[in-house]
């Protein structure tokens, strides 16, 4: 899932980039949600403390409350991995974000070919989060991309006859088998129990005796098989 988080005061303008995101994201069959704002207000806080996987940030320099090279700032002090877009009608800003080594993607002015180089860096945009770690898969006509990093464990659904991808802020139920998803998986992952494969790197500790799993942001999972315990690492 891509989440696009857009931010202008212009209700011409939001629109415009709501078009833009469309038209790109017509031409793949990539999931994707947008979030559109017209201020940086509680609601756009909120959601920028919200953990979600594959964000692009396209925001406006000046707004109303506050200044997006601040927002900016204070999305940097815990998220390095979203992609910032800027905004604005004002090019000589661009030296100012210049000096912040705010790693963003690119700086765009409202009133120079603004459409046409916002399509370009949106799908720059998504050629970056592709080279991130990540299990891609068609399921049902969507197309999903789930970073490994964001993943804790991934279980079966016997009832629903479905897998179970578990993260930090979902999770998807995929018409996928465990040993079909296996496969995209890299060395962090161990199978722990007939019908879990956990991803290690996430895990705080364990109890073998219990046989429960405790992940790093503080949930656990009882899915320790006798079968798998030996082989456990750490």
């Amino acid at each position: 899932m891509i989440h696009y988080i857009v931010c202008d005061d212009n209700v011409t303008i939001r629109n415009n980039v709501e078009q833009i995101i469309s038209k790109v994201m017509m031409k793949n069959k990539l999931t994707y949600q947008t979030h559109i704002f017209s201020d940086y207000d509680s609601e756009f806080m909120e959601l920028l403390e919200t953990e979600l996987p594959n964000k692009i940030y396209i925001l406006d320099i000046e707004a109303p409350s506050a200044s997006g090279i601040d927002i900016a700032r204070k999305i940097r002090t815990n998220d390095i991995d979203s992609i910032l877009i800027f905004l604005t009608a004002h090019n000589e800003l661009g030296n100012v974000l210049l000096q912040d080594e705010l790693m963003f993607l690119t700086f765009i002015c409202k009133f120079n070919n603004q459409e046409h180089r916002l399509e370009s860096a949106i799908k720059n945009a998504l050629k970056m989060i592709g080279i991130k770690q990540a299990i891609r898969f068609e399921d049902n006509g969507s197309l999903y991309t789930i970073p490994l990093d964001d993943i804790l464990y991934i279980t079966h659904d016997s009832v629903e006859r479905k897998s179970i991808i578990v993260t930090n802020y979902t999770e998807y139920k995929v018409n996928k088998t465990l040993i079909e998803l296996n496969k995209m998986l890299d060395s962090r992952f161990q199978q722990t129990h007939r019908a879990c494969i956990t991803n290690m790197n996430r895990v705080h500790s364990i109890d073998k005796k219990k046989g429960i799993i405790y992940f790093d942001n503080d949930t656990s999972v009882p899915m320790i098989s006798k079968s798998f315990k030996k082989g456990l690492k750490i």
